[in-house]
């Protein structure tokens, strides 16, 4: 048997970010959309659906037009939700800024995605955003969240001309240093991110009655696809529990809000499971959950189901290239089958698995992952080289993953294709030592150093912290 596997047929739509939205928001408007405890913000599906119309009035009345780029340039906010749903609404394409960014990182996505205006919080705890953004030099206009500058766009907002949008245009550019080296700007389709984000809804078998904790960043796939386009996917109530990722916060969420669902990668659950205060909190309310990012050890999944009632927690894989999600667990799946593989192969998607000649290995052989169906993206931002160098000409985007598929169609991530160190001939891939090392007790973290040695080009050594 060859390593190709399709998933399940399913109902894609056709339909835009904002008429999901707004479907979305008239089902359930009384019911709670968002909670920001941070800013002491909840929010029904109407009254959010009211603050996204407003933030689309008001990026329209600074002159803005459908197909211009708006950067947001925040950590987890309600404004982030408004101006994610607020761009699709008016036709602008969303460009996510990652908070970490330093000048030299801002000045190059800023020149790069050709965005038209900057919407940005001046400084938090973690950085001076206006200083940084002085040293990037040359910048968009720009509106500071919190500050006059958002207030006078709100209120000098005009009418959202018609729009004749389709799914197929783009809604969202991510940045990613992707399957083949520098930053590039991953060109993202509403037809991409609402099915997969419906997807990823059905997959959880969220409703109207869940309450999904996203601590995980919103300028990343994760939170703004996993979490939003979940969530309008299907009336559950997105919880943001601080700016940046904070266990106590998130308990606490989580034990004030009642939250069905628990977002994160395995060293934000291991900040939690060993948070000192972790015993006062009530997690009953737990239900399903994502991991992703990382490998999860089985003993720190088995504490998840146990000691936070997450019976279903799931492990999702996919990168951002592809919407973001490629494979996930079911939430009947056993705990073993959840932490040795990445889930079998998503809805209307197909997966295959290649030698380094192209050719679909047989079954249990590794290979890079390479994956096709209406998730892959629209292309690399002004960059059509890259783009053919990752997607080929039937389609198939090449992740640069190392996997194996097993008989019961089952995927394993087993490295990547750049990560693989050859010595003396032999290949050996990091994660495999990686795997091995995190279960020791006490040492959670695995990092890795390449030595110079005598005889031989370069040892590696793990370190352990």
């Amino acid at each position: 048997m060859e390593s190709y596997a399709r998933g399940p047929e399913f109902a894609l739509t056709a339909k835009t970010a904002p008429q999901v939205f707004s479907d979305t928001a008239q089902r359930f408007a009384t019911r709670e959309a968002l909670v920001v405890p941070h800013q002491k913000i909840r929010l029904t599906w109407n009254q959010l659906a009211e603050e996204v119309e407003k933030t689309a009035r008001g990026l329209t009345g600074l002159g803005l037009v459908p197909g211009d780029r708006v950067g947001v340039w925040a950590t987890n906010c309600a404004e982030w939700i408004y101006l994610q749903l607020g761009c699709a609404q008016a036709g602008l394409v969303l460009v996510n800024v990652n908070p970490a960014y330093r000048a030299q990182e801002l000045a190059y996505v800023l020149k790069r995605s050709g965005m038209k205006a900057l919407v940005l919080r001046a400084f938090d705890s973690r950085s001076n955003y206006r200083r940084i953004l002085e040293e990037a030099g040359s910048v968009p206009p720009v509106v500071y969240l919190g500050e006059e500058s958002w207030d006078k766009m709100i209120a000098n907002g005009v009418d959202v001309p018609a729009l004749d949008a389709s799914c197929h245009d783009v809604l969202n550019i991510q940045y990613t240093s992707g399957t083949t080296g520098s930053p590039k700007g991953v060109l993202l389709t509403h037809h991409n991110l609402v099915n997969n984000g419906k997807i990823i809804a059905h997959g959880l078998r969220y409703s109207e009655q869940d309450r999904v904790c996203s601590p995980v960043p919103m300028y990343h796939c994760f939170g703004c696809v996993i979490g939003t386009m979940a969530v309008i996917a299907s009336g559950a109530a997105l919880i943001l529990p601080a700016p940046g990722f904070d266990p106590l916060a998130t308990m606490q969420a989580i034990h004030d809000e009642r939250a069905t669902s628990i977002y994160g990668v395995p060293t934000m659950f291991i900040a939690q499971l060993t948070h000192p205060e972790f015993s006062r909190f009530d997690f009953t309310s737990l239900r399903t959950g994502v991991m992703a990012g990382a490998p999860c050890p089985i003993e720190v999944m088995n504490r998840i189901v146990k000691d936070m009632h997450c019976s279903q927690m799931t492990i999702m894989y996919g990168q951002t290239e592809c919407s973001p999600i490629i494979t996930m667990a079911s939430v009947d799946d056993s705990v073993e089958l959840r932490v040795s593989t990445v889930g079998c192969t998503c809805p209307e998607t197909e997966i295959k698995i290649v030698s380094t000649e192209g050719a679909v290995v047989p079954i249990g052989e590794q290979g890079e992952l390479c994956t096709r169906g209406y998730a892959n993206m629209k292309g690399y931002d002004q960059d059509p080289d890259a783009t053919a160098r990752a997607v080929d000409k039937d389609g198939w985007l090449h992740t640069g993953d190392l996997a194996t598929m097993r008989p019961d169609g089952y995927f394993r991530i087993t490295g990547r294709l750049k990560d693989m160190i050859i010595r003396g001939g032999e290949n050996s891939i990091r994660a495999r030592w990686r795997s091995f090392f995190i279960r020791i007790p006490r040492s959670p973290m695995c990092r890795w150093s390449g030595c110079p040695m005598r005889g031989s080009a370069r040892r590696w050594l793990p370190g352990l912290s």
